[in-house]
């Protein structure tokens, strides 16, 4: 997965990762943010899921230490980390800026 997270974080358009737990009652709310900052965006940025209890490793270099953080990245560099619940508008904003 490392190699292919390197991969997806390397794209020319924005990533938001979604650092998350499928016990962790937040992330649901997010998950569902983040389908329609998806619909909002289209084909502007990419939106993937990271679950921290599968890749702990990937989790652990980027520093994640509570679910959910979302993180943005565009060719391969960090732009934007935060903790949270976060909601549609800020994170369409985020998405945009970084197109």
């Amino acid at each position: 997965m490392s190699q292919k997270f390197q991969e997806l974080i390397e794209s020319e358009r924005p990533v938001l990762i979604d650092f998350f737990a499928t016990w962790c009652q937040p992330c649901k709310v997010q998950s569902s943010v983040l389908n329609t900052v998806k619909e909002n965006v289209g084909q502007g940025a990419r939106i993937i899921k990271i679950d921290v209890d599968q890749y702990p490793a990937i989790a652990s270099q980027y520093g994640v230490r509570g679910v959910p953080t979302l993180a943005i990245f565009k060719n391969g560099e960090l732009l934007w980390k935060e903790s949270g619940v976060h909601d549609v508008n800020t994170l369409t904003q985020l998405l945009k800026q970084y197109e």
